[in-house]
C-alpha cells in the first residue's frame, strides 16, 4: 500500500510563505500537488515529472510557487511564496504508478493521494 503524508500547512498572512511537504512509502511516477477550497472542484497546483524534472503550474500560482522532489528521500515539497486569500484549501499530495505527462494535471490520473493539509491565508 503507497502512502503520502503531508505536512506544513497552517496559517499565514498575504505575502507570506509556507513550504508543503509530502513523504512517499515507495518510488512513483509523476507527483502533484491539489487544492480544494470549500464548494470548488479539486484543482491541479503544481506537477513534475520523473527524469528530466518538466514541472507544469497552475496559471495563478506560476511564478509564486515551485514544486520540486528528492527521488532518493522520497519526497515532495511546494514552497509557496508571495500567499494570497484565494489560495485558502486543503493541499493534497498524489502520485501515480504510471505518468502520462499530458494527463498529469488532471486529478483522474493520480493513483495515491495523501490526507490533505489545510493552507489559510487572511490578515
Amino acid at each position: 500500500q503507497v502512502q503520502l503524508v503531508e505536512s506544513g500547512g497552517g496559517s499565514a498572512q498575504p505575502g507570506e510563505s509556507l513550504t508543503l511537504s509530502c513523504t512517499v512509502s515507495t518510488h512513483t511516477a509523476c507527483m502533484a500537488w491539489f487544492r480544494q477550497a470549500p464548494g470548488k472542484e479539486r484543482e491541479v497546483v503544481a506537477a513534475i515529472r520523473p527524469g528530466d524534472g518538466a514541472t507544469h503550474y497552475a496559471s495563478s500560482v506560476q511564478d509564486r510557487f515551485t514544486i520540486s522532489r528528492d527521488i532518493v528521500k522520497k519526497t515532495l515539497s511546494l514552497q509557496m511564496n508571495n500567499l494570497k486569500p484565494e489560495d485558502t484549501a486543503m493541499y493534497y499530495c498524489a502520485a501515480n504508478r504510471a505518468c502520462v505527462w499530458a494527463n498529469a494535471f488532471k486529478a483522474q490520473a493520480y493513483d495515491y493521494w495523501g490526507q490533505g493539509t489545510q493552507v489559510t491565508v487572511s490578515s
